[in-house]
Parts: C-alpha cells; structure tokens; sequence
C-alpha cells in the first residue's frame, strides 16, 4: 500500500525559490533506490514528517544526501510511478510500448511485491547534524469574517490554518540543505582543480623524465659505439703485435744464420793465411783477390746486422 504522505514536497517555498540544481540519478542508482523505497515501505508509515525521514534514511544510505534533498527524492518517486502507470495501464485508444522504457520492468516487479528483501531494511534517521531539525510548522487563527466588518462583530468564526509552504523555518531548513550542497559541490570542484594541476604536473614531470631516459639511450648507444670501436683497435693492436713477435723471431733467424756463415767463412780463411808466405810471390793476385771478397763480404755483413 502507498501512503500519501506528501503534502511537504508542494511547498510556496518551491514556488517562490524553485531549486536550480537536480542531481541526476544513474541507472544503477536508480535500481537501488526503487528496491529500498519498497523493502522500506514500512517507514512511510503516513505519520507527520515520517515520509521525510524515511527518504533522508534512504538517501544517506545511497550515498547521496548532500546531492539531492528530501523533496526532490520524493518527487523522483512520484515521477517514475506516474510513468510506470501510464505504460501499465493506458488509456483506451493508446498504444505505448513499455519496453521502451528500460525501468518498466523493474517498477513492475516493485509494484507486484517481488523486490521486498532485496536490500537491507533501514531505520528512520533522527535530527542531527547531516540535515536540519524539523520545526512544527506555526499555526495563526484567521477570521472568517471579512475585515470591514471585524469592528462591528465579534466573536466571528474562525478557523485553524497550518502553514505548512508559507513556514519560514521550514524554508530556512531546504534553504540550509542547498547551502550544504552548494558548499560540498564548490570542495569537489576545488579538489577537482587541485588533482588537474597535480595532474598536469606530474605530465611534465613525466615528459622531462622520458626525454632525460632518451638522452641516457643515446649516451648509452654512444659508449656502445665507442667501446665496439676500441675492441676493434684492440684486436687490430693485438694482430700488429703478433706480426712483430714474427718479425722478431725471423731477424733472430737470420742473425744466427749470418753467425754461422761468419764462422764458416772464418773456417775456410785461416788454412789460407797459414800457406799465404809460402805461396805469397805464385799466389799473390789471388790472396789480394781473396782479401777483397772478404773485407766486401765483411762490409755487407756488417750493414746487415746494423739493419737488422
């Protein structure tokens, strides 16, 4: 059973300072809010302000108590009802189409039961600091009897107004819960700005950081070329070194061999020397001859050795 407990979301004050900002609910937001409206329905139990508490109960349990108030939440119930019954039932000559709406079915499981237990049951929220108290809103008496007659009768019939649109309290109450969202909204967008800033900052510190890896990629590349280049002058170094230690070894070769020749010339000379006074006056072109081989011989290996 619905319970018309919702003579609070028509107020003068809504007229006069209609509300400008909405929030607006998202599809899983609106899913939650239908199933707690129905396992809750107990809390609307039709009692003076009881509906407003059981809606603040729901909203601060969605999460969204600073975005939407009361009112408003009441009457996003009233809206998806109204629509849910225009596709129920329509009038005579009308064709709708009910899947096009994509809530159809979720308020029709609501309005048939099958939703009851599918969230937590709440409790209805007390006055405290998250929303305002809730003031009694003031009654005046007010004469019946038209104001040019009230000198000439007395005691006129009168009757007991409650004032429930034109209560300044009760404005000063929504009035207090818009402020709160109007600050709370102002502190996201501060810290919306603080985080792009940061986030700006962070890009720069990122792209300073990315040229400075590339400068190492190419210093590093650098030492790689440099490192390749000395490795080949180090083998090149190494080879030279090795035809040297060759070089070395034949002029060793042959220093010997010129030792052995020098000895076996010096063999074949001295028996010479020692017939040269017996045959010094028959022999004595030829000795000459002999003594000039070897003194150019003598000469030639001399200058081999100082080559070598």
């Amino acid at each position: 059973m619905e319970n018309d407990d919702h003579d609070y979301t028509s107020t003068t004050y809504d007229k006069v300072c209609p509300v400008e900002y909405t929030y607006k609910m998202s599809a899983k937001e609106i899913e939650s809010f239908v199933k707690l409206k129905v396992t809750n329905n107990n809390l609307f139990s039709g009692k003076r302000n009881t509906s407003m508490w059981a809606w603040r109960a729901i909203l601060k349990h969605m999460g969204l108590h600073f975005k939407m108030t009361h009112v408003q939440a009441s009457k996003k119930w009233e809206n998806l009802k109204k629509r849910y019954k225009g596709l129920k039932n329509p009038p005579a000559g009308v064709k709708v189409y009910p899947e096009a709406w994509p809530f159809f079915n979720l308020m029709d499981d609501a309005m048939e039961g099958r939703l009851v237990g599918d969230t937590p049951l709440l409790e209805a929220l007390p006055p405290s600091r998250n929303f305002p108290s809730i003031l009694k809103p003031k009654r005046r008496r007010v004469s019946m009897v038209p104001n040019s007659y009230m000198t000439s009768v007395e005691g006129g019939p009168e009757i007991e107004v409650t004032l429930n649109g034109d209560d300044d309290e009760e404005a000063a109450q929504d009035g207090s819960i818009m402020q709160e969202m109007e600050r709370n909204r102002d502190l996201m967008d501060s810290e919306k700005q603080v985080i792009e800033r940061e986030r700006q900052v962070l890009q720069r510190e990122r792209a300073v950081l990315d040229r400075e890896i590339a400068a190492l990629d190419r210093e590093r590349a650098s030492l790689e070329r440099e490192r390749a280049t000395v490795d080949r002058e180090k083998a090149l170094l190494e080879r030279e070194k090795t035809m040297l230690e060759r070089d070395k070894e034949a002029v060793r070769r042959d220093r010997l061999a010129l030792e052995r020749e020098k000895a076996r010339l010096e063999r074949l000379c001295a028996p010479r020397e020692r017939t040269k006074d017996a045959s010094e006056d028959s022999s004595k072109g030829k000795d000459s001859d002999v003594t000039d081989r070897k003194e150019q011989f003598l000469n030639l290996f001399e200058r081999l050795i100082e080559n070598f």
